[in-house]
């Protein structure tokens, strides 16, 4: 399928949407590659002050495309990662339906995040035999506290998008069919205002947080290496083929 990544660049918001929805937008390595792609070119350009990512009304992302993993794809995915991670214009998410394993992880990168009603978020990693990734060992611990952190990550069972927004992770909900509409309207404002003030507001936010990500990714990315060569992780993922 061509068009996996749709963009859109008006009024200063560069709008990624992921546009897999016969595969509820599982990322696979073709898809990783475009996305890094456009987080240059919108880090790059001086037109652009603000980036949306999105789904659609119906689907957020299903995570990580095991069916399709491999070598090559699990380079791109801590490629992507890093670039997510090292941005440096805000970012907003619009979420709607599932968002799975990096779905939900990649939304902890995300300065403002707009949620479905309909939205179920899930970090099934513990369940796959492998561990967070994307940062989240970080930031999640400092968004939900620790123990919370543990429940979610550990234990895997899915939250709502009113349980995200009493933990702190999503700022707004909406009916599905306003999300998108939602999420662009804020991403709209914020690249109204003056760029430089924003973006040193939020360089200055995230300072103490931004000198550890990459350690702490680059940490994340052996153990996950190691993890998904572990029998019991070979067991899970094989269902996947």
């Amino acid at each position: 399928m061509k068009n996996l990544v749709l963009t859109e660049e008006h009024q200063g918001v560069f709008t990624i949407t992921l546009n897999r929805p016969m595969k509820k937008n599982a990322i696979n390595a073709a898809m990783y590659k475009l996305l890094c792609e456009h987080l240059k070119y919108a880090n790059d350009s001086v037109h652009i002050h603000c980036l949306l990512i999105q789904g659609d009304e119906n689907c957020f992302s299903a995570g990580n495309d095991f069916a399709e993993s491999g070598n090559e794809e699990e380079l791109s995915a801590f490629v992507f990662i890093e670039q997510l991670a090292k941005f440096s214009k805000p970012i907003v998410a619009a979420v709607a339906g599932p968002a799975v394993g990096i779905g939900t992880t990649l939304l902890l990168q995300c300065d403002m995040i707009i949620a479905a009603t309909n939205s179920k978020f899930i970090l099934p990693f513990a369940h796959l035999g492998i561990c967070l990734e994307a940062g989240a060992s970080l930031l999640l611990p400092l968004k939900v506290g620790h123990n919370r952190a543990f429940e979610l990550a550990v234990l895997g069972a899915p939250f709502t998008a009113e349980q995200a927004y009493q933990y702190g992770i999503v700022n707004q909900i909406c009916q599905p069919n306003e999300v998108i509409k939602n999420a662009l309207n804020i991403a709209q404002t914020i690249a109204k205002l003056p760029a430089d003030s924003v973006q040193t507001s939020r360089r200055l936010m995230r300072q103490s947080t931004d000198k550890l990500m990459l350690d702490v990714i680059n940490d994340e990315k052996s153990e996950v290496t190691r993890l998904l060569k572990t029998e019991y992780c070979q067991s899970i993922l094989n269902k996947f083929s």
